[in-house]
């Protein structure tokens, strides 16, 4: 019943329709038969108004009462003879009355599997397993309080749009997915994330909503407004999507903005345990028995920021520095000390200018709540016992597609950004780019070290030294992200790597060339610098 409620299908032969990525549309696997989007959201349009009317007219044969809270606004919806006083979300008083239908009321349900005796078995078997922990300590006196509700949600379908980039700045990367079955929570007093972490639910026992599922039962009418929600599904999307785009950009530091644009969007009732009493805040997932509990105290996340790194190899790289200076004839320990000093003052001073660029440049200290769960434990009904599941209920997320324009024609790619390929290359190039002049020497010589004067080349270290690990350390790591390896996919699913073509015109290169070698003032610059290299390169190569 959960498929059908939620697929799209083919207005030519009935068939479930695939919704296509690449191209942005539903396809049927089976015809081939295309349906726009706006076509598939028209008809689940009308499916819900019908499942609306059959809910209302059934709502007449069971007599229920509602309960509003005068605190938090919580409406619930009982069976008219359970007695309540309280409310269960933030311990104020109820108003009753007698239930009215609600146009919010959902239309579908996936009923209770777990039941409250076994539920509370579950919680004390957590509290045995994590007695170390104080919530573990705290939950165990209050496991009597637990109740069960059917709490509103919307569960969702649709294509996403995102964007992803570095923090801090840099390029923006745009990619579009698909959203198969996300629960947005449609209550303002619970705990979202806490409600999140106990998904998913198996989307098999979706049926369609009737009174007779929830007799006994407490039922949470919605309560947040319809842009709340799909904020809340856009910043869920977002997280859904952070594992695997970090894994691309290699980093955890990527800003994620995801949209969703509902084509499938139905109300329904989840089943969920719940405790909400002073610092215990505890959510069972009645369908699966998955356990997610508040942490107590906040957690906290130190973030460094980015110079730190700078300074770390800085002091690499003067040590190294120190024992080149070392290894010159006629260097004392004082003299290499001295000069260490002066290249470590240049380099300080140029961290200093730096810190001006804009960006984040002090330590951070980002407090948050952790989250503990049961993980991927979850539970399944056989012969009237609750025996553990041997698979795994997983999210449907579709894996998000990224366009690039190349050569004039959009395409469907993939990135590497770190990598330890790319900064490999990169710090191979830094060093090649010091000890050119050294490289150079050995090839002229034939390799005779015996003969190689390093000495000679101090005016390129002077140079070099200073500017060449900035360059790495300053623009080297955002490079990566600004300038990604770019892989087209083909049809078959094949990545091949694109490689940009450079259109290099002879004329423009040897304009380029007399102007510097022929054109003053420019030319006396390049003359002398060209001299000056050749220079060091023959006394670094055969000695002065």
């Amino acid at each position: 019943m959960g498929k059908e409620i939620l697929s799209i299908f083919c207005p030519a032969c009935g068939a479930p329709a695939k919704f296509d990525i690449v191209h942005q549309i539903y396809r049927c696997g089976y015809c081939g038969e295309k349906v726009k989007i706006e076509d598939a959201r028209k008809e689940k349009i009308e499916f819900q108004k019908n499942q609306s009317q059959r809910i209302k007219k059934s709502a007449k044969n069971f007599k229920m009462s509602t309960a509003s809270c005068s605190g938090c606004g919580a409406t619930l919806v009982f069976e008219k003879n359970e007695a309540l006083s309280n409310c269960a979300f933030c311990g104020r008083s109820l108003v009753r009355k007698d239930y009215v239908y609600d146009s919010k009321m959902p239309q579908n349900v996936i009923p209770f599997a777990v039941t409250k005796n076994e539920a509370i078995e579950l919680l004390k078997k957590w509290c045995k397993q994590n007695s170390h922990k104080p919530e573990a300590k705290h939950l165990i006196k209050k496991i009597p309080k637990l109740k069960g509700y059917y709490l509103p949600y919307e569960m969702v379908r649709g294509p996403v749009r995102c964007i992803v980039k570095k923090t801090g700045g840099g390029e923006s990367y745009k990619a579009d997915g698909y959203l198969n079955d996300e629960f947005v929570n449609c209550s303002s007093q619970l705990n979202n994330l806490l409600l999140d972490c106990m998904e998913p639910f198996d989307m098999e026992n979706l049926k369609e909503f009737d009174f007779s599922y929830v007799a006994g039962q407490r039922i949470k009418i919605s309560d947040i407004k319809d842009e709340y929600a799909q904020k809340r599904l856009d910043n869920e999307t977002a997280e859904n999507y952070r594992k695997g785009m970090e894994k691309i950009w290699g980093t955890k530091a990527i800003d994620i903005h995801a949209q969703v644009d509902p084509v499938v969007k139905i109300p329904v009732l989840l089943p969920v345990y719940y405790i909400k009493e002073g610092n215990v805040n505890v959510a069972v997932n009645g369908q699966t028995g998955k356990i997610s509990v508040y942490a107590e105290k906040d957690s906290k996340y130190i973030s460094i920021p980015w110079w730190i790194k700078g300074i770390s190899v800085l002091i690499i790289v003067c040590i190294a520095i120190y024992f080149a200076f070392l290894s010159i004839r006629n260097i004392t320990q004082k003299e290499a000390l001295t000069l260490t000093s002066a290249v470590a003052l240049v380099f300080l001073i140029i961290f200093v200018t730096m810190l001006n660029d804009g960006s984040s440049n002090g330590f951070s200290i980002t407090k948050y709540r952790n989250i503990f769960s049961t993980g991927d434990q979850t539970y399944r009904r056989e012969r009237g016992k609750l025996i553990l599941r041997e698979d795994i209920i997983e999210r449907k997320i579709e894996k998000p597609v990224f366009r690039e324009k190349l050569d004039g024609k959009e395409q469907i790619v993939t990135y590497t950004f770190r990598s330890a390929k790319r900064t490999a290359s990169m710090l191979i190039m830094a060093i090649a780019t010091l000890f050119f002049p050294v490289i150079i020497a050995l090839f002229i010589n034939g390799f005779n070290f015996s003969r190689l004067d390093i000495s000679s080349s101090v005016i390129w270290f002077c140079i070099t030294v200073p500017t060449v690990p900035i360059i790495f350390i300053r623009f080297g790591l955002q490079w990566l992200y600004d300038y990604p390896w770019i892989y087209t996919i083909s049809e078959n699913g094949k990545k091949k790597r694109y490689r940009e073509k450079i259109k290099i015109k002879p004329e423009e290169i040897l304009k380029f060339m007399l102007s510097a070698l022929f054109s003053p003032p420019i030319c006396f610059l390049t003359w002398f610098a060209l001299i000056m290299l050749i220079m060091t390169i023959y006394f670094t190569a055969f000695g002065g």
